[in-house]
C-alpha cells in the first residue's frame, strides 16, 4: 500500500481551494492524519516549527480523516501535503508527502519570509580542518582507506599505478570503469602474497577467501599454495582461484550506478516485490531515478550504525525516520575549481547533526556539505538516463 494517503475527489463537485484569512505571519497549513504514516513523521517537525518560530510563523494541521470536508477545501489529493500562505492569505506553494524541517525553512527562505529563527548550523566544509599527510602510496586509491602491506594491490597504468587496500576495492575500480574488459585488466593486476609481501600476479595466485565478525569477506592472496594451506589450519576458510574470486567479488552490485558491493556495506533498497543495494546512500536514492520506481531504503547512520529509512513516492520522499535525519554531501573541488562528488566513499546519512559532527571531527580532510535527504533524492531524480549510466564511472561521472 502507498505511503501517502490518496483522497478520493468526488467527481463533478464544485470546489475552490480555501484562502487563508490575511494575517501578519506567514502560514503553514499540514493536511494530514494522525494514523498515517508520514503524517505522524511529519508531527515532531510541526511542533518544533510551533514552538520555535511563535510569533513569526503560523503552524496549523488539519486531519482531514476527522474533517473531510476539509480536504475537499482545500483541494489537495494526497496526504500530508503542506501549503503556505503569506501574510496576504495567497497561497505561494504546496508539497505533497513528507516534508522536513529544514526543506520547509529552506522554502519559506525562497518565498522571501524572513522568520528569524535559530537555524540549523547547516555544516559546510570547503577546506580541510588539517591535511591529509599520509604519504599517497599507502592511501587505497578507492575508499581512501589505510593500505595493509600484507594486502596491497596495484593497477599498473601507461603513467601511473593505483594502489589499493586490497582485491575487493580491486573489483570496485574495475566495476567502475566504462566498457572495461576483465580479461584485458588482469595483466595490469597484481596483489601482495600474504607469506612474503612480494608483488605477485593477480591471476596465478590462490586466495583463502573467509569471513570476519561482521559476514564480509576476508581475501589473503598466496604466490604459493602450500602456503596457503597452511594459513587455512590456523585461520579458516576456503582455498580459491582468481576466477572464483572475480565471480564472487562482482556477484553484488550497486542497484544505481553498478559497482561491486558487499551487502554488508550497503543500503538495502526495495522495490516492487524484490530488492536490490546501493552502494553508498545517496547511491541509494538513485535507484528511484534509475528504475522510475517508489523505493524503501534502510540506511545506517555513518557515526552509530543507526537505523535509517526512507521511503519515497513519485519522486518525492514520502516518510523519513527519524524525522531528524540529515545527509552529508562529500565535495572536492575539480581541476576547473567547481565543486564535484568526492564519491560514493565520502557520503554518508545520520539521524541528527550531532552525529554528523562527531564524524567529521575524525575526518579532518573531508570536504563537503550537509544536505537534507530530501535534496539528496532531488538531484539523482533530475539526472538524465545518459548521467545516470555514467554515474560513478571514473572520468565519465559528472
Amino acid at each position: 500500500m502507498k505511503t501517502l494517503i490518496k483522497i478520493l475527489v468526488v467527481v463533478g463537485l464544485a470546489v475552490t481551494a480555501v484562502a487563508a484569512e490575511p494575517s501578519k505571519l506567514p502560514r503553514l497549513v499540514d493536511l494530514g492524519a494522525d494514523k498515517c504514516i508520514p503524517c505522524k513523521a511529519m508531527a515532531p517537525i510541526l511542533k518544533d516549527l510551533k514552538t520555535e518560530y511563535a510569533g513569526r510563523m503560523d503552524v496549523e494541521f488539519i486531519d482531514v480523516w476527522k474533517n473531510p470536508d476539509a480536504g475537499k477545501a482545500y483541494k489537495i489529493k494526497l496526504i500530508p501535503t503542506q501549503i503556505f500562505f503569506d501574510t496576504s492569505g495567497k497561497e505561494r506553494f504546496r508539497h505533497q508527502g513528507f516534508y522536513g524541517k529544514e526543506d520547509i525553512l529552506a522554502k519559506w527562505k525562497e518565498l522571501g519570509a524572513d522568520l528569524k529563527g535559530k537555524a540549523s548550523s547547516g555544516m559546510v566544509r570547503e577546506t580541510p580542518v588539517a591535511a591529509d599527510s599520509r604519504p599517497r602510496d599507502s592511501v587505497c586509491y578507492m575508499c581512501d582507506e589505510d593500505v595493509n602491506p600484507k594486502s596491497k594491490t596495484v593497477v599498473k597504468g601507461q603513467s601511473e599505478q593505483r594502489i589499493l587496500c586490497g582485491p575487493h576495492c580491486y573489483f570496485i575500480y574495475l566495476s567502475s570503469i566504462v566498457g572495461s574488459d576483465a580479461k584485458a585488466q588482469e595483466g595490469k593486476v597484481s596483489v601482495t602474497d600474504w607469506a612474503s609481501g612480494n608483488a605477485v600476479a593477480a591471476s596465478t595466485a590462490s586466495y583463502l577467501y573467509g569471513m570476519d565478525a561482521k559476514g564480509r569477506a576476508t581475501v589473503k592472496a598466496f604466490a604459493d599454495k602450500d602456503a596457503a594451506v597452511k594459513e587455512q589450519q590456523s585461520n579458516p576458510g576456503n582455498l580459491i582461484t582468481w576466477d572464483v574470486l572475480r565471480s564472487k567479488e562482482l556477484a553484488t552490485r550497486c542497484a544505481f550506478c553498478d559497482r561491486a558491493v558487499y551487502p554488508e556495506d550497503a543500503c538495502v533498497v526495495k522495490f516492487g516485490t524484490t530488492h536490490g543495494y546501493g552502494c553508498c546512500t545517496h547511491c541509494s536514492m538513485g535507484v528511484a531515478a534509475r528504475l522510475k520506481q517508489d523505493i524503501e531504503v534502510e540506511a545506517k547512520d555513518g557515526q552509530t550504525g543507526e537505523p535509517i529509512r526512507v521511503k519515497t513516492l513519485d519522486g518525492q520522499i514520502a516518510s523519513l525516520e527519524p524525522a531528524t535525519a540529515i545527509a552529508w554531501f562529500g565535495q572536492k573541488k575539480g581541476p576547473d575549481g567547481k565543486w564535484v562528488s568526492a564519491g560514493c566513499f565520502k557520503q554518508a546519512f545520520f539521524v541528527n547533526e550531532a552525529n554528523l559532527q562527531k564524524w567529521l571531527e575524525a575526518r579532518p580532510a573531508m570536504t563537503g556539505r550537509q544536505i537534507t535527504i530530501t535534496q539528496a533524492l532531488a538531484d539523482k531524480m533530475k539526472l538524465s538516463p545518459e548521467q545516470i549510466a555514467k554515474a560513478c564511472k571514473l572520468g565519465e561521472c559528472k
